[in-house]
């Protein structure tokens, strides 16, 4: 993992969530990216350079933002990116060659009920970036328990799996495996393939409506330090998805860090 992205909003929980970054960036020497991404509408016949304002802005504000954060050597490089934030975001991950995108779970929220806000629900629904989701306020410490939960073992994009990986490796981590039975369940889901069971060293099998439902039942005998799941079109995230935003009592893993990986297939 060499390179990490952290989109930075306007969150009064920003600067924790930056630390964390730069000490999970620290254990890896991985180089860390923190931008902010602006829009701009004008009318027409505006003489001054919004852009420009815009820009300049922007990028004291991110230089103030990182001042406040104890960078312990690690090479923190700020930009600004004018654009709409999922097409952006996107473009920056691929030139930036970007291994993971760390996101905080309100960006600009203030409901306490709010687990996902819609900034960081977006990014999460609408991109197929590996994205850590760190809880507001939590502090970093190695990731010895990981919980991952599939519905379907089938993997046909290996390179998903790599963020995982790279996590394991590092902290020596015990991977545990929940697979879930849903009302989907086709024949062979279950059928974990080589190098998926490389990584697991124990394998739960579950019956529930969704995968949503069997993490909730389960995640708590685990007790992770990390609960991992996969982004697919249709997947864990359906019932929190339907809307950008994701509250909190529809999702009570709000207090530990969720690695969500792009498709499996």
């Amino acid at each position: 993992m060499k390179n990490i992205l952290v989109p930075v909003g306007s969150s009064k929980n920003a600067v924790s969530h930056l630390q964390y970054a730069v000490d999970f960036a620290k254990a890896f020497g991985a180089k860390l990216y923190v931008v902010q991404v602006y829009n701009v509408y004008t009318k027409a016949g505006t003489m001054i350079k919004v852009d420009d304002i815009l820009e300049r802005e922007s990028l004291e504000f991110l230089k103030s933002h990182v001042d406040k954060v104890d960078k312990k050597g690690v090479e923190v490089v700020i930009k600004t990116f004018k654009g709409k934030l999922v097409d952006t975001l996107e473009l920056v991950c691929k030139s930036l060659d970007i291994d993971l995108i760390m996101i905080e779970p309100r960006t600009n929220s203030v409901k306490e009920e709010v687990y996902l806000g819609k900034t960081s629900g977006k990014i999460i629904k609408q991109t197929n970036i590996p994205a850590l989701i760190v809880p507001e306020g939590y502090k970093f410490k190695p990731i010895i328990y990981i919980l991952m939960a599939l519905k379907s073992a089938v993997i046909k994009n290996h390179n998903a799996l790599i963020p995982l990986k790279s996590i394991k490796d590092h902290f020596k981590s015990i991977v545990n495996l929940l697979l879930v039975k849903t009302p989907f369940y086709n024949e062979g889901d279950f059928d974990v393939d080589e190098e998926l069971s490389t990584l697991i060293t124990n394998t739960t099998k579950s019956e529930n409506a969704t995968t949503f439902q069997g993490v909730l039942e389960h995640y708590k005998d685990n007790d992770p330090d990390l609960l991992c799941v996969v982004r697919r079109k249709r997947g864990f995230f359906t019932k929190l998805w339907e809307k950008n935003t994701i509250l909190k009592r529809d999702f009570h893993s709000s207090k530990l860090p969720v690695l969500v990986l792009s498709g499996l297939k």
